[in-house]
């Protein structure tokens, strides 16, 4: 009888990571990379994270912890980072061929429980090989389901002891883990199904798993009810194997300052037009 379980790979840091494996001085400093037009903060070194910085913050904000801190600020390279993201989840595609690639950092996969006699050995040579052949650190976590394999991730990522990759699959402190869990940090629960939730004191993953079913059928309908049987071991959200061809394709930057040569504008169009078209072409389009 065949078993399916899930893993989701994330890529730690992703757009950080990225810069620092064609910039080893980077490694341990203090790192931030900056959104489009270098307003805000889109990804942080860990070093950054213990420092107190949030995602997201706009980066005149914290100009001061900048200075002090000895902070390296980037602006992105999204080109850097789509051509990293690809070598990885080619490796990942050659050791799982079902994968799904969720984000550019992000992919689950599935895999038949039975065929491994370690699932902590595989994931684990999974990330040694990424680490290795791209210089990309990942998280790994594996779970029943895709929301607890994203649990899974979540704890890999904050305990060092896991050393990047954590089984939740028949563990016997598994409820112990889900009350740790803020229903915030629950994949599919949005600010209002939160706010919703509180107000009926549920508060961690392990009080919705706990939830009578009857009261979730009536009140959560069926996303509430898909959270609520994946929490509970039973797989309700599918692998998407293909990404549906996109109805429009766009490329494009914001500068970080005015531009006051034509030809920098020029150059610009020029390569966004090549990356829209090497879009086209992978989907298989025409224009």
């Amino acid at each position: 009888m065949k078993r399916r379980v899930f893993a989701l790979v994330d890529c730690d840091n992703f757009y950080v990571s990225c810069e620092r494996v064609f910039n080893p001085k980077l490694r341990g400093k203090p790192t931030v990379v900056l959104s489009n037009n270098d307003g805000c903060i889109i990804s942080r070194s860990n070093e950054v994270k213990e420092i107190g910085i949030p995602m997201g913050a706009p980066i005149f904000k914290y100009e001061d912890y900048v200075k002090k801190y000895n902070i390296e600020v980037l602006s992105s390279n999204f080109t850097l980072y789509g051509d990293m993201s690809r070598r990885v989840m080619e490796i990942l595609e050659s050791m799982c061929p079902d994968i799904e690639i969720y984000s550019i950092d992000e992919a689950f996969l599935s895999f038949d429980y039975y065929n491994y006699h370690n699932i902590d050995d595989y994931i684990k040579n999974i990330r040694e090989k990424v680490l290795k052949w791209t210089g990309i650190p990942i998280s790994i976590g594996v779970g029943e389901t895709k929301t607890l394999a994203k649990i899974a991730t979540k704890i890999a990522k904050k305990r060092k002891e896991t050393k990047g990759t954590f089984n939740i699959i028949g563990r016997d402190d598994i409820d112990e883990i889900l009350k740790k869990i803020e229903i915030r940090d629950i994949w599919g629960v949005g600010s209002s199904f939160e706010e919703f939730l509180k107000k009926n004191e549920v508060f961690t993953a392990y009080d919705y798993k706990y939830l009578p079913f009857d009261w979730v059928k009536k009140h959560l309908k069926t996303v509430g009810l898909r959270i609520f049987l994946e929490l509970n071991g039973t797989p309700c959200i599918e692998m998407e194997f293909y990404e549906k061809p996109k109805k429009t394709i766009c490329t494009s930057r914001s500068f970080g300052k005015d531009l006051e040569d034509f030809k920098d504008l020029k150059e610009a169009i020029s390569t966004f037009i090549t990356i829209s078209s090497e879009k086209l072409r992978k989907q298989k389009s025409l224009a």
